[in-house]
């Protein structure tokens, strides 16, 4: 498949492009002289992240269920970075149907438009959270999933994430659509809120208020965190290799902690006089609530593709999302 991409000049279509991760694509890209749209319905993205760029992407107010708008911004695209999707463990569980009709039918229009357009290339963002309840180190691409009921909310999650991959490798296999999976292992960094269920914002934010640190479950699971800008050094160029199309990448840091471990690393780096408490995870969540051990990426696939290497250490991420907040605070003085 020939890439005709142009590296400065391609028209780029960010879809949740006002999100975490979205708005740190945006401004990179930005950077790189490309002409940047992005859509989003702000359910849980925010135009505060957009502030350093508002004037130099086009916006548009929007949600990717609604196809006449999302077909007109797919036709003027060259690339397109599906974004848009329901994400976080307390937004998964707090809005079930929601959660599914957005990453299921949104990721199914992204792709139908993206083929009738002229088969444009497509990056997906999927997650670790596919993996399921698989607790191998280090999961591999090709590894298998193990998830629990259905009667599980937070398995939902997973399963709509695995349904918009095979959506999109059944439009690579049959109509030839260029589209590239990337499977994100817990992105952290400035911007990122801890109201939808992501851990680390969410305790940086009670040691600064010297509020209980709260660790669900016994804080013995381990998580590796990779700093958002590392993934985006790497996300920005994908769609310019060849080799990429039709392939699914983990992305993220091998470097395992404990829930715990960070709990006390992060009471630690902000100066927090807080205290670490335990909540069960069906008082946090619900009843039945299951969580995976262990979550390590094996990176090596992406590493061999483009050089992908994780650089910011966990300590700085940390600060880096201190300091992110305090920003925030003074934007309301």
């Amino acid at each position: 498949m020939k890439n005709q991409l142009n590296k400065t000049q391609s028209k780029i279509l960010i879809t949740g492009g006002a999100g975490f991760i979205g708005s740190h694509l945006a401004e990179s890209l930005v950077k790189k002289g490309h002409p940047v749209t992005i859509i989003d319905d702000f359910s849980t993205g925010r135009i505060l992240n957009l502030k350093a760029i508002q004037d130099q992407v086009h916006l548009v107010k929007g949600s990717v269920l609604h196809k006449k708008s999302l077909l007109k911004l797919v036709e003027e695209a060259d690339v397109i970075y599906h974004l848009a999707a329901s994400v976080g463990v307390k937004y998964i569980i707090d809005n079930p149907l929601k959660s599914l009709e957005i990453n299921i039918k949104g990721t199914e229009n992204v792709l139908e438009y993206a083929h009738k357009c002229g088969n444009k290339p497509v990056v997906i963002a999927s997650t670790s959270e596919v993996y399921g309840k698989n607790d191998k180190v280090p999961l591999k691409e090709d590894d298998d999933r193990i998830l629990g009921s259905t009667s599980i909310s937070r398995w939902g999650y997973s399963d709509s994430k695995a349904i918009d991959e095979l959506l999109s490798l059944a439009y690579y296999r049959e109509k030839g659509l260029p589209v590239i999976i990337t499977r994100f292992f817990n992105i952290c960094g400035p911007r990122q809120v801890g109201t939808y269920g992501m851990v680390l914002p969410r305790f940086v934010k009670q040691a600064m208020e010297n509020q209980d640190i709260t660790v669900f479950g016994d804080g013995n699971q381990t998580r590796c965190f990779c700093f958002v800008g590392d993934l985006i050094g790497t996300l920005s160029k994908l769609p310019f290799f060849n080799k990429a199309y039709g392939e699914i990448f983990n992305i993220g840091s091998n470097q395992e902690i404990s829930i715990k471990e960070l709990a006390q690393k992060v009471k630690k780096v902000t100066g927090s006089s807080s205290k670490i408490v335990y909540i069960p995870y069906e008082k946090a969540y619900q009843k039945g609530f299951e969580d995976m051990y262990r979550r390590v990426p094996s990176i090596e696939k992406i590493n061999k593709l483009s050089g992908f290497k994780p650089k910011v250490e966990l300590d700085n991420i940390i600060l880096k999302v201190m300091k992110n907040f305090q920003k925030e605070a003074s934007y309301d003085l």
